[in-house]
């Protein structure tokens, strides 16, 4: 029997979105539900989530942690860590919806926090770097505990199920961020799980992916050497933590991020000029534990914006449009035109070719 659309396995599936307003303006998110919506046929129900920028301004200089817990053990050995680490100065539930489509789910929380003064005097850290090394803690050491974002003004928002329906049950279309990034997953080789969904994060990193990293091993090893610890077993969690420790430690600008992760071929780095040739050069044995193999298309959110790229033969789909201030980028054009039908530019970035939206300066934070 022919089979119909919906019924195919698409080999190059998973579904990524993000739409941006680089004036800083806050939108509610139903256009972002419309577009990975869309899309529906490159998920299979295991997996949906979303990141969210702006969406905390009240509590903008607090680091916000959503947390997945399996029981009640499980949140109160996590407090009593985070309680002699942090003061916590607002806490509870995420707010969710009943929806057909989910049946189960863990205990889902959320605290607004900041390290606490003479715990960051004696660990001699900054705020972020002690903040990052308490979540992996948490994370690798309390059974039943996961924490699944801690950046400031900024959210995720994740589960098992389409996309379309974690963004109903998180009631997403109720808040307003000036960055919306979305997924809807296909997983080929990881289990469905609540805390296996993207956005994958780190701070106020968050990464969407389509794709395979078969240099996930060399990746992971190679980010397990400054600390980071792969819990997930997961290639998208390894690029998170990659972009974390070449731009926040290693302090390389994000265009030289993706020349690192997205290497140019060695016969395209010799047909730069001398200088621009001996510096990819370098940056390629220096960093070659940090190349990422394999086919792939990637969102990543941060505080000041929006980065998509792909794989430098492109063998996952990427497009980008503009209209206004608007930044468009999603796996399918569709997926762009359903929020906005008459953009003023569309385009199909080259493989290895970075789309950056930066806020303006103004509305930086």
């Amino acid at each position: 029997m022919l089979k119909k659309e919906g019924q195919i396995r698409i080999p190059s599936g998973c579904a990524i979105s993000g739409i941006m307003n680089r004036k800083g303006e806050r939108f509610s998110g139903e256009d972002i539900i419309a577009s990975i919506a869309l899309m529906h046929e490159r998920s299979n129900g295991l997996g949906g989530g979303f990141a969210a920028y702006g969406i905390y301004p009240e509590y903008k200089d607090l680091f916000a942690l959503h947390v997945f817990y399996d029981d009640v053990e499980a949140k109160i050995r996590a407090e009593d860590f985070l309680n002699t680490h942090f003061d916590i100065e607002s806490s509870g539930k995420i707010p969710t919806t009943k929806v057909s489509a989910i049946t189960k789910s863990p205990m889902i929380w959320r605290y607004f926090i900041k390290p606490r003064k003479f715990k960051l005097i004696e660990s001699e850290l900054n705020e972020e770097e002690f903040t990052a090394r308490c979540v992996i803690k948490i994370n690798t050491y309390f059974d039943g505990a996961f924490i699944f974002s801690s950046g400031k003004n900024m959210g995720a928002f994740k589960g098992v199920g389409y996309p379309e329906d974690i963004g109903e049950f998180y009631m997403l279309d109720t808040y307003k961020a000036h960055l919306w990034t979305a997924h809807g997953r296909f997983p080929t080789n990881t289990p469905g799980w609540w805390g296996g969904a993207h956005p994958f994060t780190l701070l106020d990193w968050s990464i969407v992916h389509n794709g395979e990293i078969s240099s996930y091993d060399a990746n992971r090893r190679y980010v397990e050497m400054y600390g980071y610890k792969c819990n997930l077993q997961t290639d998208t969690e390894a690029i998170t933590y990659l972009f974390d420790l070449l731009n926040r430690k290693h302090h390389m600008p994000l265009e030289t991020v993706v020349k690192v992760l997205a290497a140019p071929m060695w016969q395209d780095i010799e047909k730069e000029a001398p200088e621009q040739a001996k510096k990819l050069k370098a940056l390629r044995a220096v960093y070659a534990s940090a190349l990422i193999n394999g086919p792939f298309s990637i969102i990543l959110g941060f505080k000041n914006g929006m980065l998509a790229l792909n794989d430098r033969i492109k063998l996952r789909s990427l497009v980008a449009a503009e209209k206004g201030e608007m930044l468009y980028v999603a796996s399918e054009e569709s997926a762009i035109r359903v929020v906005c039908q008459n953009p003023d530019k569309v385009w199909t970035p080259k493989g290895g070719e970075p789309v950056i939206g930066l806020l303006n300066e103004e509305a930086k934070v």
